[in-house]
């Protein structure tokens, strides 16, 4: 949720201008890299399946948030997550990179970075975007449009360039198969909450409220014209996971099961009714509008579970009145964490266990950290100098 410190690197950026300098020549002419074409509109739609066993595993990565220097740990952590739970797809749901990139190369090479350990393992995977991944964009000059492109370049990656006509970028779902491939056995949807809040609204600035973005109303109904669709298409309701950045005002609400009263006896009633887990050390930060998402989807009845980041001390998830609301943590060792030596205890990733057999699909689902790796959780800057791009194949799918 809060931006990274400013000018956290610049000591690092000056001394490392040779290391940048070799980079670029090593490169060559890098200026059409983000006017390739990337593969085409339509996915192959089959590529997710669920295994003979009815199992089906997603991996959820929030808030790596860094520029191209990225702390060596990060990665670490995916890279061991990735290792150890062999997932069948991978979500990378906002902030996936931050402010401190001043040049395109820079930007490519801080989506590299997040990128490979999927790409090496072979691994399928997404984004979704967050208020911080154009935070380099007046820099750069590269916004999100283009982001998507770049990621969508990448071998493994299967993110589409999302419905048309509608707010934010890359909206879009993807079905999970069964086995054998007849049938639709389960849905993702990834949408984009957005960044800020506009200034101001039949002009009145929001002073006072939240600041963030929210999803607007054509995305809401994009959602819910797409699920009754996806029901028409195959006779009945696709069970869902939606990923989305910034929490709605429901995260907010769960906690407590209140809305105005907030304390330890709300909280205790709270873990009783929605069966919360996780902590909470942060307030939530959804936008000044509450966008209905909620209600769309009661009113669907195919989303089984709503998980944001955004607030990346915040680990919690519960069930609210039938959806499960919840959060990825933050796996960016480095963006801010909790206060002090602890700064990084918290770091890690969410994982989901689908299974056929079990009646709403989504089985479980539980966060794992960095110290469950023997990761090095000092509350120190271990940035690492940029990696140099790899050769992509240019395939077009289908």
């Amino acid at each position: 949720m809060s931006s990274k410190q400013v000018n956290r690197r610049d000591f690092i950026k000056i001394g490392g201008a040779s290391t940048l300098a070799l980079t670029l020549s090593s490169l060559g002419d890098t200026t059409s890299l983000f006017n390739k074409s990337a593969h085409a509109d339509n996915q192959e739609e089959k590529v997710l399946r669920f295994h003979s066993n009815g199992k089906f595993k997603v991996v959820q990565f929030n808030d790596t948030q860094d520029d191209e220097r990225i702390d060596r740990r990060t990665l670490e952590l995916m890279e061991k997550v990735l290792d150890a739970e062999k997932p069948d797809f991978v979500v990378l749901n906002g902030d996936n990179i931050t402010g401190g990139c001043d040049t395109p190369l820079e930007m490519k090479q801080a989506m590299n970075n997040i990128a490979q350990p999927m790409e090496k393992r072979g691994i399928r995977w997404a984004v979704t975007f967050g208020n911080h991944d154009e935070d380099s964009t007046q820099k750069s000059g590269i916004d999100e449009s283009q982001m998507l492109e770049f990621y969508r370049s990448y071998e493994h990656n299967l993110n589409q360039k999302g419905a048309k006509h509608i707010t934010g970028t890359g909206n879009m779902n993807l079905l999970i198969w069964d086995a054998d491939a007849k049938k639709a056995a389960f849905n993702l949807w990834l949408l984009d909450s957005g960044r800020y809040a506009p200034k101001t609204i039949a002009g009145q600035d929001f002073q006072g409220y939240p600041t963030w973005d929210w999803l607007r109303f054509d995305q809401v109904s994009w959602y819910n014209e797409m699920s009754q669709r996806i029901e028409n298409r195959f006779g009945y309701k696709v069970p869902s996971l939606m990923f989305i950045h910034i929490p709605l005002w429901e995260h907010r609400y769960m906690w407590y099961a209140s809305v105005d009263s907030r304390t330890e006896a709300d909280h205790a009633r709270a873990v009783e009714k929605h069966q919360i887990t996780g902590e909470r050390n942060e307030d939530e930060c959804p936008g000044p509008i509450n966008s209905g998402l909620f209600s769309a989807m009661q009113h669907r009845g195919d989303v089984k579970g709503v998980f944001c980041g955004h607030d990346h001390i915040n680990t919690y998830a519960g069930n609210y009145y039938g959806i499960m609301l919840g959060y990825g943590g933050s796996a960016g060792f480095g963006t801010y964490g909790l206060p002090g030596a602890e700064k990084n205890r918290l770091r890690g990733a969410r994982v989901f266990n689908l299974d056929l057999n079990h009646e709403n699909v989504l089985a479980e689902t539980h966060m794992v950290f960095a110290k469950d790796y023997g990761i090095d959780l000092t509350a120190n800057d271990q940035s690492m100098d940029p990696a140099t791009l790899p050769e992509k194949k240019q395939t077009v799918k289908a």
